[in-house]
């Protein structure tokens, strides 16, 4: 019996000793952590946006309901539509996608029920056949329910959003949205953070970037510029940051006509363009442009 008391103790104390491992797997598990907070900013009268968290949000508050350009990640939809409730009480109509990306088309599965979600052919066909999104394939990102090739334009409660694709750039799905009434762009991520992201495998293009970028400020009347990814800004701002892609494209070709290798180009462009040491620039952009720009 002392065997047996011995025993029991020694199973006793190997079950207290697992518990609290198995606790902390169970909170870990039960208790992932909470998407990070997106804050929502007034742009211009009926027009705010959602930042944080993957790409720009643009919310338009019309008297029939609200129009959105983009829906960030799919872990994002339920502070999107808490901060949408914040300023009105109308229902979400339609989601104009400006690319295919996961950051600003990953909540499309969680809308597609009442939401009628809006992007180009190409947008559609690339989540479609799974085009690759970073490091990963996509989780289960949910095509566009209608598309357009170059231009659309969505009216709801008097006010218009036009969708255009103007070419390549950040990739070859491409759109910018623009508020007529308010002189206001959306660019996606033809205009995010300060050094472009070119997505080769997506079919972006440093070369078509600025004509793209071009086309857009030689036919649009605006002055405010919402980018896929940082804070509300300006016309001239966006003049800057396309100046940069080309000043980035001339550095990039100068080096690879002179024949430098793929990781001195890679080198020049962290230490003059403040390209990340690693990540997608190194993945997709240095790699294409060798090809681009030879």
């Amino acid at each position: 019996s002392d065997i047996l008391s011995c025993m029991n103790r020694k199973i006793v104390a190997r079950l207290l000793a697992v518990i609290p491992f198995a606790v902390a797997g169970w909170l870990a598990y039960t208790q992932a952590p909470a998407p990070p907070k997106l804050t929502l900013n007034k742009v211009k009268d009926d027009l705010y946006e959602i930042e944080g968290d993957g790409g720009n949000v643009a919310v338009y508050l019309t008297d029939e309901g609200v129009i959105l350009i983009d829906d960030k990640y799919d872990q994002d939809h339920d502070q999107i539509v808490a901060n949408v409730k914040s300023i009105t009480d109308k229902p979400i109509k339609y989601i104009l996608s400006t690319h295919y990306h996961q950051d600003h088309s990953g909540g499309n599965g969680k809308f597609l029920s009442s939401v009628q979600i809006i992007s180009t052919d190409m947008a559609r066909k690339n989540i479609i056949n799974k085009t690759q999104q970073g490091n990963v394939q996509p989780p289960a990102v949910q095509p566009a329910t209608i598309t357009y090739n170059d231009e659309m334009s969505v009216f709801l409660g008097g006010k218009e959003v036009r969708a255009k694709h103007f070419g390549r750039g950040h990739t070859n799905t491409d759109a910018i949205m623009y508020f007529p009434a308010l002189k206001v762009i959306h660019t996606g991520d033809l205009m995010a953070g300060n050094t472009p992201l070119i997505d080769y495998p997506g079919g972006g293009s440093v070369v078509e970037w600025t004509k793209t970028l071009d086309a857009a400020m030689n036919s649009l009347d605006f002055d405010t510029v919402i980018p896929g990814h940082g804070a509300v800004t300006t016309k001239a701002a966006l003049k800057g940051y396309r100046d940069n892609v080309e000043k980035l494209k001339n550095r990039a070709q100068g080096l690879i006509r002179q024949g430098k290798s793929e990781a001195d180009v890679f080198d020049v462009m962290v230490k003059e363009f403040n390209w990340a040491p690693t990540g997608l620039q190194k993945q997709w952009s240095t790699p294409g442009m060798m090809k681009e720009l030879k």
